[in-house]
């Protein structure tokens, strides 16, 4: 495929944005208080949400509301309010795993935690400065990377079963109208068959003909997860072709499971994996944020234009198909 030639938007260069953390939550039950980053254009109005969950990756830091700064900056400058948990599941509070039931995926911990996020809008509004009256609460996105994704999954409708107790759990939260799953996981059953399967149960029984909330699923053309499947870099576009409902695949030509980055600026880890690129990045946070503007209906061309430079011609940085 081309090699890309993405520009980063000018409009992220230029546009003032204000990151305020910790905001804590203090939730019952849970061994910590809930954490997070707001990430927010320092004007505008009417401001639509998008809730992101982080991965599981090994970085301490990264897995937190401390990482993602490359997408999260670049949607909130294109006017949305990013809210960023620090699930259970993160390295930074490794030390509670051993005594903490769920860990250390913690899957039903995380959902929980996007959806006290919601519950609690009104008081985030109120401890971050400067954003109180700004949030249109009818307009709330979720996204989440990898095992993040998994976690957007389930709130927009995917089911499954939970390995400890055979319930058939669901997540589904209708205030989230729509979503972004970034190189997240695919089908379970006999597919899963990689050598840490067995380290995720709960993706053996995921149910995608429930997820029928619009969504943007981006995946990598190289995100090889041979851990968890022998079926490829497809495995990953298996919520878009498994789920109902509106739904858009955007595959980045030469790039893997980190997606160039988006988890942090001169992350070690996407060196180490050869999946640095900030032209990904760039062109995955301006897809991402055009797309989502265009689903909320906030009245401008981003996303024709966007399609128009990154996935059309010679240099497209990607391939977009939606159903």
């Amino acid at each position: 495929m081309p090699a890309s030639t993405a520009m980063p938007d000018a409009a992220a260069e230029t546009t003032p944005v204000l990151s305020y953390s910790p905001v804590a939550l203090r939730v019952p039950g849970r061994p910590v208080d809930l954490s997070l980053r707001v990430t927010a254009p320092a004007t505008g109005s009417d401001l639509p949400v998008v809730l992101l969950s982080h991965g599981h990756g090994g970085a301490l830091n990264l897995s937190s509301e401390d990482g993602y700064m490359p997408i999260a900056h670049r949607w909130a400058a294109a006017g949305f309010v990013v809210v960023q948990p620090t699930h259970l599941s993160s390295r930074r509070l490794g030390h509670l795993w051993e005594t903490t039931p769920g860990a250390p995926l913690f899957w039903r911990s995380r959902a929980e935690d996007m959806i006290n996020v919601l519950d609690r809008l009104d008081e985030i509004e109120k401890d971050v400065p400067l954003l109180a009256g700004r949030i249109d609460r009818d307009a709330i996105a979720v996204a989440g990377h990898s095992l993040g994704g998994f976690t957007a999954e389930l709130l927009l409708g995917a089911g499954v079963t939970d390995p400890d107790s055979g319930q058939r759990v669901r997540y589904l939260e209708p205030r989230i109208k729509q979503g972004v799953l970034l190189a997240a996981p695919g089908r379970g059953g006999d597919t899963l068959n990689g050598p840490m399967a067995d380290q995720v149960p709960a993706f053996r029984t995921v149910d995608f003909s429930t997820m029928t909330r619009p969504a943007l699923v981006v995946a990598g053309d190289q995100d090889d997860s041979q851990h968890f499947t022998d079926m490829g870099p497809t495995w990953h576009h298996d919520p878009y072709h498994l789920a109902p409902g509106p739904k858009t695949l955007l595959t980045v030509f030469g790039a893997g499971h980190l997606l160039g980055g988006i988890q942090g600026y001169d992350a070690a880890e996407s060196a180490q994996l050869s999946d640095e690129n900030p032209q990904h990045v760039a062109a995955i946070a301006q897809l991402t944020a055009a797309y989502l503007r265009a689903r909320f209906h906030r009245g401008d061309d981003a996303w024709r234009q966007a399609r128009t430079e990154l996935t059309t011609g010679p240099g497209a940085v990607g391939r977009l198909e939606s159903k």
